[in-house]
This record gives structure tokens, C-alpha cells and sequence, in this order.
């Protein structure tokens, strides 16, 4: 049963931590059945992984990436195995967006985890570990921080530049990891409340990736793309897709273009949807959801009894 009031989104990188789902995957057989898919697919124990660290070795893009994806699949599945309700639109940030195709029936799962797997190898041999970074902002306009960035950038080797407009207030930088200590300098200077820097191994969605977008998109050209079942909302450009060429184009393209997810959420709240869920580990983005629209009603399922609270009360609203 389709719920027009529901929204599912999907976390990207820094959602990871050792011992994530460790009870999801005691209570739920598809969380198990998942990982086990997963572990057969790639050749290593990923829960194994998972549970015992070390978180290093989760951070690196190669890693983290399929381990994300495979975690909000192995949730979704255990969601659709608790109860009939369907959300009404989808969406993920940055690596998000492909488990967000996977549950939209877009991608299937075996294609999906082999191909982040690649896609983080990519984005990581096209800047070696150290010489990138990114940084979040906190309490700056977008255009103080676009400014900074431009004026941060000194030639081919120093790049830094704005690449997730996560929710108003909070911007992710990345690039070249002197030119983002440079501008973290300058943005303090004018006022920023917070520099932050984040858990990942590459700067994501930078002009830097263009390599990896290039090798991915070879990739891709082999993989079978399905329209959508759920209609998705992309990061590229805070619009839904049906044709499965544009998909695999937008695809290339997120790597190397900013992860517009305040207008992503727009989009799912001017579509009629007053309750999000977040499927996946930790709350990073449901923190996001409510600074961008305050009206939003949130729901994690990273736990157990969240999931299965959330069933209910969105059964229970659906019925009144």
C-alpha cells in the first residue's frame, strides 16, 4: 500500500561506525540475509568487518561505500517484511542515491554492490588518501561560502569548493586538502560558527572526481537500468527520473557535481510528504530534514523498535 504522505531517504558517507545494526541484524533475517548476499558477492566477510573494525578501514571510500549501501537494503528489506506500507518518493544523499535506486526496483542489489564498490575505488585513486579532504560549515550564507572557496582555489592543484548543500546554514567543502585548510581559515574568519572535518578518504563531488565519473560511467554503460517503481529525487538537480538513460547520466554525473539535498527535500515536502524515514545508520539526515522544513516528522529505523514503531504509526495514520 502506497503512502502519499512518506518519504524514504538514505544516508551517504559518515553514517558509518563499528558495531552499527548489530541488533537490527540479531532480530531481522533479511538484515542477516543481506549481509550474507553481500559477503558472497564480494569476496569478504562485511559483517565481520562491520562489527570488528577498524573504523579506518570502514572510512575508505572502497569500503564504505558498498557497507553503506548494503546496510539501508538489508533495512528496507527488513521494513518490507514488517508491513504493506510504501512510501510515495525516495531519495538518497550522495552514495545514498543508489540504494535509493536499488529499493526503487532501478538497480538490483548484486549490480548495486559491485558497482559502489567500484565507484569508491575510482573516487579514491583519483585523489590519493592525504592530499584530499572536506570540511562541513556551519552558520554561513551559501554565497559567503561559495565566494571563500573561489578565492581558496589557487590553480589546478589547490581546488576547494562547495559540494553539499546539506540544509540552510550547513555546507560540506572539499577539495585538495591545503586549499580546504585555507579556506576552513577563512571561513572562520568571517564568521562561521563551526569547521568540522569529516571521516572520508577523498573529496567527493568536486571537479577533482571527473576521472572517476569517467571510469564509472564505463562501468555503467554495462549494467541494466530499470524506471523506477518509486519515483526517486536525484542530487544533481532535485528532480525525479523515469528514463533510464537520463539515471545512468545523472549517475555520472553526481560524482563530480554538488549533493543538492536541501532542494531534494524541498521537493519530497512540495510533493505532499509531511513524514520522512530515514533507512539507514545513524540520524544525520533526519537532523538535516527538520532544519530544512520544520514541519517534517521524522522516524529512523536503524534500531529494532524504531523500525517496528514506525510501521505502526504510519499504518495507524494511513488508517485514520
Amino acid at each position: 500500500m502506497s503512502d502519499s504522505s512518506s518519504a524514504f531517504v538514505f544516508p551517504g558517507q559518515g553514517s558509518q561506525q563499528v558495531g552499527m545494526l548489530a541488533a537490527a541484524h540479531a532480530r531481522f533475517p533479511q538484515v542477516r540475509d543481506t549481509f550474507a548476499e553481500a559477503a558472497e558477492i564480494l569476496g569478504y566477510d562485511m559483517w565481520a568487518l562491520v562489527q570488528d573494525g577498524p573504523q579506518e578501514a570502514l572510512n575508505l571510500t572502497e569500503t564504505t561505500q558498498p557497507v553503506l549501501l548494503t546496510s539501508s537494503v538489508a533495512l528496507w528489506r527488513a521494513w518490507e517484511a514488517a508491513t504493506d506500507m510504501r512510501p510515495a518518493i525516495l531519495a538518497g544523499h550522495s552514495l545514498g542515491e543508489f540504494s535509493a535506486l536499488v529499493c526503487a526496483g532501478a538497480l538490483t542489489f548484486a549490480d548495486a554492490v559491485q558497482l559502489v564498490r567500484k565507484r569508491g575505488e575510482f573516487m579514491q585513486s583519483a585523489v590519493p588518501v592525504g592530499q584530499g579532504a572536506m570540511a562541513a560549515i556551519i552558520g554561513l550564507e551559501d554565497s559567503v561560502i561559495d565566494r571563500i572557496c573561489e578565492e581558496s582555489t589557487q590553480g589546478a592543484d589547490a581546488v576547494v569548493s562547495a559540494v553539499n548543500f546539506n540544509s540552510p546554514g550547513q555546507v560540506v567543502i572539499a577539495g585538495h586538502t591545503a586549499a580546504v585548510e585555507t579556506a576552513i581559515t577563512a571561513l572562520k574568519e568571517a564568521g562561521a560558527k563551526r569547521a568540522l572535518p569529516l571521516p572520508v578518504s577523498a573529496p567527493f563531488h568536486t571537479v577533482l572526481m571527473k576521472p572517476a565519473g569517467e571510469k564509472l560511467g564505463e562501468v555503467l554503460a554495462a549494467i541494466d537500468i530499470s524506471s523506477p517503481r518509486i519515483p526517486v529525487v536525484h542530487n544533481v538537480h532535485a528532480a525525479t527520473e523515469d528514463d533510464p538513460e537520463r539515471i545512468r547520466q545523472l549517475l555520472v554525473e553526481q560524482i563530480y557535481s554538488p549533493v543538492r539535498w536541501t532542494g531534494c527535500v524541498q521537493t519530497i515536502v512540495g510533493s505532499g510528504v509531511c513524514h520522512i524515514v530515514e533507512c539507514g545508520p545513524g540520524k544525520v539526515l533526519g537532523g538535516l530534514n527538520r532544519r530544512i522544513d520544520k514541519s517534517l516528522q521524522s522516524y529512523s529505523l536503524e534500531e529494532p523498535d524504531g523500525l517496528l514503531d514506525t510501521a505502526a504509526q504510519l499504518q495507524s495514520l494511513a488508517g485514520e
